[in-house]
C-alpha cells in the first residue's frame, strides 16, 4: 500500500489551503496512506481531514531532539511550505520521491525538487495540488476533506444555544495578523447593524492575541446592535464548527475566511495589500471585495448586500 507524507507546518490559512493535496493522492491513489507534519497549534486542521491518516506533530527549532523523524518508508514526501523547519522532515524521512512547493526558501531545495505549476494554477490551493499531482495525485477539482468533529459540533450547538444565537448568523473575523490586513472597527460595526436590521445576527471570532481582542472590542464599542463575542474562547475544532454552523464568513485575508471555503461555506473577502486571485476563498472571488488603495475604501453597506445574497 502506498504511503506519502506531507510536511506543512503553518500557518492556519496555509494549512488548510494544503489539505486538497491529501485529497488528490487519496484520489490518485486509493486505499494510500497520508502522514501530514504539522505545527501543534495548527494539527486539529488535518486531524480533521478526512484525507489524512496520521498527524505527526513538530515545532523544530535549533536542537536536533526537536526535528521530525518520520518512520517507515514512503513513496513520496512533499514539502508543502518551502522553509527550513519544513524541509527537516522531508530530508529525515525514507522517501523514493521527495518534491516541493515551488518558492522554496532558506536551503530547502536541499531537500527536496521544486515543482513548477501548471501555468492555470493561480490559487495557491491548485499550486500545492500541483506538487501532489506531480506524485501521481488526481484532482478535478479541490477536495478539502474537512468536518467538524461531532463533539465539537455538540459544544458549540450549546454555546450559541446559551448565547441566544440561531440561525440565520454570520461569522465576522475583524482582526488579522497584519493591521494592513484589518477592516477598520467603525466599518465592521456598520456592518453588524445592517445585518441585524435585517434579521441576522453577528458572531465575533479572533484569536487569543491582545491585537484580536483590542480589535473586537474596538466593534462593539461602535456597534449599535452588538453581537456575540467569541473572540479566543474557542479552540481550533470549535472554530471549525462554528464556521460549519454559519450561514456565511466575513474577513479578510486569515485563517477563518479559508476555514469558511473549505467547509463551502459563503465566505465574503475583504482584501487589499493581497491578490485574491492568488490567496482568495476558494472558488469564491465573486465574493470578494478588492481595494488596493485600503480596506477602508470598501463600503460596509456593499458588505452588508453581498453577505445577505449569499445567505441561503
Amino acid at each position: 500500500m502506498a504511503r506519502f507524507l506531507i510536511s506543512r507546518l503553518s500557518a492556519l490559512g496555509d494549512v488548510v489551503c494544503s489539505l486538497p493535496a491529501a485529497g488528490a493522492l487519496k484520489a490518485g491513489h486509493p486505499g494510500c496512506t497520508v502522514v501530514w507534519v504539522c505545527d501543534p497549534r495548527f494539527s486539529a486542521i488535518p486531524r480533521l481531514c478526512a484525507h489524512v491518516d496520521e498527524v505527526i506533530e513538530a515545532r523544530p527549532g535549533l536542537a536536533p531532539r526537536t526535528w521530525p523523524q518520520p518512520e517507515g518508508e514512503f513513496d513520496a514526501a512533499l514539502d508543502l511550505q518551502g522553509l527550513a523547519k519544513s524541509a527537516l522532515a522531508v530530508w529525515r524521512c525514507r522517501a523514493r520521491l521527495k518534491l516541493g512547493y515551488h518558492w522554496q526558501r532558506e536551503g530547502a531545495w536541499l531537500a527536496s525538487q521544486p515543482v513548477t505549476p501548471d501555468p492555470t494554477s493561480w490559487h495557491i490551493v491548485d499550486q500545492y495540488v500541483d506538487v501532489a499531482r506531480a506524485a501521481g495525485g488526481v484532482a478535478h477539482e479541490a477536495d478539502f476533506g474537512l468536518r467538524p468533529a461531532p463533539s465539537d459540533q455538540a459544544t458549540i450547538d450549546a454555546v450559541l444555544q446559551e448565547a441566544g444565537v440561531g440561525a440565520p448568523f454570520v461569522v465576522l473575523n475583524p482582526g488579522a495578523a497584519w493591521a494592513s490586513k484589518r477592516w477598520p472597527p467603525s466599518h465592521a460595526a456598520r456592518l453588524i447593524d445592517i445585518l441585524a436590521d435585517s434579521g441576522v445576527r453577528t458572531v465575533l471570532i479572533g484569536g487569543r492575541a491582545e491585537a484580536d481582542r483590542e480589535s473586537v472590542r474596538s466593534v462593539l464599542a461602535e456597534s449599535r446592535a452588538g453581537a456575540t463575542d467569541l473572540c479566543g474562547r474557542t479552540s481550533l475544532g470549535e472554530l471549525v464548527a462554528l464556521i460549519a454552523a454559519c450561514s456565511a464568513h466575513v474577513g479578510g485575508d486569515t485563517g477563518s475566511t479559508h476555514i469558511a471555503a473549505a467547509l463551502g461555506v459563503p465566505a465574503i473577502g475583504l482584501y487589499s495589500i493581497t491578490r485574491p486571485r492568488r490567496s482568495c476563498p476558494y472558488g469564491q472571488i465573486e465574493r470578494c471585495f478588492h481595494e488596493p488603495e485600503g480596506l477602508d475604501r470598501i463600503d460596509p453597506a456593499a458588505v452588508a448586500s453581498r453577505v445577505l445574497e449569499a445567505i441561503p
